[in-house]
């Protein structure tokens, strides 16, 4: 089974828009997943109530308490994990001993990525990590497709070995699904095509 984290430590990257799209992208083509809350506001939870019972099925899992965590016995194919704010606390660390896979996101500004490196450096460290037991990937969040800075924030990553690995548009659908409970691969309308394709690379990833 496969624990894909969400996380970082600067705020307002995107991380619930992230983990709850991924999910809803992986439980749309069939496989059996969960959606673990361990971020205090509860925000996937919350999207998880507004989820129409028509659209595929995911689990809701609190792992807002550190004692939660892997308190799943029923087979699954993956857990998507929205993680807590920061890594200081024990909580953070467990989160990623569990994990397989880490996404990070990151918006493109300087004051993001400056936190975001230093936030990568410090998981880059972590046992689990160091030992590649457990892959992170970056991904670049609600990217203006006017903005210059995604270019300077792909090389200064690059420069500290952690290349983007997707880039992610700002548009209005995710802010649509989010209150509806859903996500953009939910619907196959042909709007949401292009939005989908960018999300191609972060599924690849983490089917590896």
């Amino acid at each position: 089974m496969r624990k894909i984290l969400v996380v970082n430590s600067k705020g307002g990257c995107g991380k619930t828009t992230v983990a709850t799209n991924l999910a809803a992208a992986l439980a749309a083509r069939g496989e059996d997943v969960a959606l673990a809350d361990a971020d205090r506001q509860k925000s996937s939870l919350s999207w998880l109530k507004r989820r129409p019972k028509s659209l595929a099925a995911i689990e809701g899992l609190n792992w807002t308490k550190e004692e939660a965590i892997g308190d799943k016995d029923k087979k699954l194919d993956a857990i998507v994990i929205d993680g807590p704010g920061g890594l200081r606390s024990e909580h953070a660390k467990n989160l990623i001993a569990e994990a397989s896979d880490i996404i990070v996101p990151v918006l493109a500004s300087a004051f993001d990525w400056d936190a975001t490196l230093k936030f990568l450096d410090g998981i880059s460290d972590i046992k689990r990590v160091r030992k590649g037991k457990a892959d992170i990937f970056v991904v670049a969040n609600r990217i203006n497709r006017r903005s210059t800075q995604v270019g300077e924030l792909e090389q200064t990553l690059s420069k500290k070995g952690y290349p983007l690995l997707a880039r992610i548009s700002d548009r209005v659908a995710y802010a649509k699904h989010a209150a509806a409970g859903s996500g953009i691969f939910d619907y196959s309308d042909t709007r949401s095509h292009e939005i989908r394709g960018q999300w191609h690379p972060l599924l690849q990833a983490v089917d590896t």
